[in-house]
């Protein structure tokens, strides 16, 4: 049974075009090809950055964040009350009007104190500025380093400046020790990105996130098995080249420095619209897409690689979308901010009801059927 499933998950017909077999991408005549047994490596490579990134958050990381006084906020803790902790744990973080005044009634607090206990609470389980601070410091150093790492890979190769060097030959294409390790490296980051998602900071487009990195996943481990390494290495230096753009913001802007933030943001905002909307839909994804079909008939492999790469610019597209609002508040004045991000909510006070009117659970009484997203 299991022979049976693995001999039809590696069917040539799956991953190799129409009269080519694996036989004809074994080593010979001192040229390497990929093979699949390459990527077992990433796994423990993946536990390896974990604890790289562990060692370079708490003795680089943190110091860096003194010398830039990354000051933390000042948060009041939610006094132990376990009639509000158990509704907060198995109910609801933000209960409705009617559930306020219910609490308020098992607990023996008021509707005031209610509402001010689940606010302290929800800070409590929002991520320390200097843990924000940590996290983009070590993402900001990989992707810099990747990015840097790739275009030396790439740069001196003919399919950098001619995308139909990039299926010339194909599949018979031998593989590089630099096309290796870059590979090998990007698969183990976003192995380790995956592992530790549970436990990093959680932002607003923690699904979408989570697709992504399935989604990298998946390409490029496919990318390897099928052999469509050129076309790999080109994606993953086109993505590391705003990547660390967006987390030296974040550093910045954690760090109090509004105008630096701003300006990176900009300068990332123009890079990842060049490169995720218009030159991997129109040059790469067009490359992927047009130029195999002139070589070999389609088959199941191209299939599911330009499906993958549709779902990655979906994605892309629905980030630009939070770009473009930030961008939008930048021209305008306001302060610019992740949109992803969870927001800090202040304790209620006369001095917030005389501005806001009354509120409820943090928010105004209008608005109190509202559910306001972590």
């Amino acid at each position: 049974m299991f022979q049976a499933l693995y001999n039809c998950f590696w069917w040539e017909r799956l991953w190799l075009p129409a009269n080519l077999t694996w036989a004809d991408l074994e080593d010979r005549d001192g040229r390497v090809y990929a093979k699949a047994s390459d990527l077992y490596i990433t796994i423990p490579l993946a536990f390896v950055f974990l604890v790289v990134r562990h060692l370079f958050e708490t003795y680089v990381a943190t110091p860096l964040a003194r010398l830039l006084n990354v000051k933390e906020k000042i948060r009041l803790k939610a006094t132990p009350n376990p009639v509000l902790e158990k509704f907060y744990g198995t109910t609801s973080k933000h209960p409705k009007q009617a559930d306020v005044e219910m609490l308020s009634k098992k607990s023996g607090c008021t509707v005031r104190q209610v509402e001010r206990w689940f606010r302290r609470r929800r800070n409590q389980d929002r991520p320390s500025l200097l843990k924000k601070f940590r996290e983009a410091s070590w993402r900001f150093t990989f992707y810099l380093i990747a990015f840097i790492a790739g275009m030396a890979v790439i740069v001196d190769k003919p399919w950098f400046y001619d995308l139909r060097e990039v299926w010339k030959g194909y599949p018979i294409q031998s593989m590089l020790p630099s096309q290796y390790w870059y590979y090998m490296i990007e698969l183990s980051f976003y192995w380790s990105l995956l592992f530790s998602i549970a436990s990093d900071v959680k932002r607003k487009d923690f699904k979408e996130q989570i697709i992504h990195h399935v989604a990298t996943i998946i390409l490029i481990s496919f990318s390897w098995f099928a052999n469509y390494i050129r076309a790999g290495t080109l994606i993953m230096a086109l993505h590391d080249s705003s990547d660390y753009l967006l987390e030296s913001a974040k550093m910045f802007n954690y760090a109090g420095w509004r105008n630096t933030c701003n300006n990176i943001f900009i300068v990332f905002a123009a890079v990842f619209i060049v490169t995720r909307l218009v030159i991997l839909p129109f040059w790469i994804m067009h490359c992927t897409v047009v130029y195999p079909l002139e070589l070999y008939p389609a088959f199941f492999g191209y299939y599911f690689f330009n499906f993958m790469m549709a779902v990655l610019q979906a994605l892309h597209i629905f980030w630009a979308y939070l770009i473009i609002r930030m961008a939008q508040k930048f021209i305008t004045g306001k302060v610019v901010e992740d949109e992803r991000s969870d927001r800090e909510e202040t304790d209620n006070s006369e001095e917030e009801e005389e501005k806001n009117g009354p509120l409820s659970n943090g928010h105004p009484v209008l608005n109190n059927n509202h559910r306001k997203t972590d």
